[in-house]
């Protein structure tokens, strides 16, 4: 490991001479794909720097140990010794973590679908309410939705929806929210006071640029129709709607948001970009059993990874088995102690995996 870390140290002060070279300065492509490359690495670098730092300190508490005959002075380097170690030790885990090799759609941002799933009207009200929690949260995190496309069920809920979260590192905290979410509660169409149990189903696609994916125009077919549901002024009077048909999968995209059947047509094109690259991440996961078992679930929608439990007010992380009594603040997208929960899961079961690797 630390070999590595001597590498990675030479490359950042090559990266550092070169981005002061006034030619690369000049070379503006070069130049951001340098900078990249060095913000990538300097987390790196500052918690190496730190671990080499730490080993020093430790050292001079050793030297004084070693020469000093002064028992207070003693008893002080003893104290900083072992804050030293136990620094050092955390210092060790945080390089492991950073080491660790990166999904490379982490920065991506992301596509969603959710979709109502077991209990009809209720699923479609629970739909709703998970768009209004990742939408709230997105919104702490300084990210943009942007609207695909809406199926309403006329109470206000949603049998589908579609949309898109531009942000940094969108993906790399989203991707665990893939599978299906259970509701427990009073639905508002229950006149007998029972509680039911409905589900909705969360899709998390990696956006797709032309170069993820092969995707030829000829297999794909095209129709157009009236769009439904609530829209601005014109939207319900024209064809603008647009429904995409991927003849090799069989795989349908409606997009209705926009008021121009031309934009309609583009985020379609989009969405189906995303569900190939989704097909093949899924094909590329499959292959890579082993490696899928010590991560935490980040795919499968079939997989009932949480369920929110009204009466009781907690919801509960079924992979993680973490349990939360504070359902409002979730569903009001306060999502932080839950992500990072998952981020640190899903850190601690490969690192697990690389040290009996190693």
């Amino acid at each position: 490991m630390f070999d590595k870390l001597e590498d990675l140290l030479i490359r950042y002060q090559e990266l550092t001479d070169e981005l002061n070279d006034p030619n690369v300065v000049n070379d503006q492509a070069r130049f951001r794909k340098l900078m990249k490359e060095q913000n990538d690495l300097a987390p790196i670098v500052e918690k190496y720097t730190e671990y080499k730092q730490t080993k020093v300190s430790i050292e001079d508490s050793l030297t004084m140990l070693d020469e000093e005959s002064d028992e207070e002075l003693r008893e002080l380097a003893k104290e900083e010794l072992n804050e030293c170690k136990e620094k050092l030790e955390v210092i060790e885990k945080e390089i492991k973590i950073l080491l660790l090799p990166k999904d490379p759609n982490d920065e991506k941002n992301v596509i969603i679908e959710i979709r109502g799933g077991a209990g009809g009207d209720e699923a479609a009200l629970f739909a709703a309410e998970l768009f209004r929690m990742y939408s709230k949260y997105a919104e702490t995190q300084n990210w943009k939705i942007d609207m695909m496309n809406v199926n309403e069920n006329g109470l206000g809920g949603f049998k589908e929806v579609v949309f898109m979260i531009n942000g940094k590192g969108v993906y790399s905290k989203m991707k665990y929210e893939s599978g299906v979410h259970r509701v427990q509660r009073i639905p508002v169409t229950e006149s007998g006071g029972r509680i039911h149990t409905s589900t909705s189903t969360v899709a998390i696609m990696p956006e797709a640029e032309e170069v993820d994916v092969e995707l030829d125009l000829n297999d794909c077919k095209f129709d157009v129709f009236r769009s439904s549901g609530n829209g601005g002024q014109c939207v319900n009077t024209t064809d603008s709607a647009v429904r995409l048909t991927h003849i090799p999968t069989g795989i349908v995209i409606s997009c209705q948001d926009e008021k121009s059947q031309l934009k309609n047509r583009d985020k379609a094109l989009k969405v189906l970009r995303s569900k190939l690259y989704e097909l093949e991440l899924e094909k590329a996961h499959n292959a890579e059993a082993e490696n899928r078992r010590s991560q935490v679930g980040t795919g499968d929608r079939s997989e009932k990874i949480r369920t929110y439990n009204f009466p009781q007010g907690r919801v509960t992380d079924h992979r993680i088995k973490l349990t939360l009594h504070r359902l409002d603040n979730i569903m009001d997208g306060d999502l932080e102690e839950v992500v990072d929960s998952l981020i640190a899961a899903d850190q601690a079961m490969r690192l697990s995996k690389l040290n009996e690797d190693m």
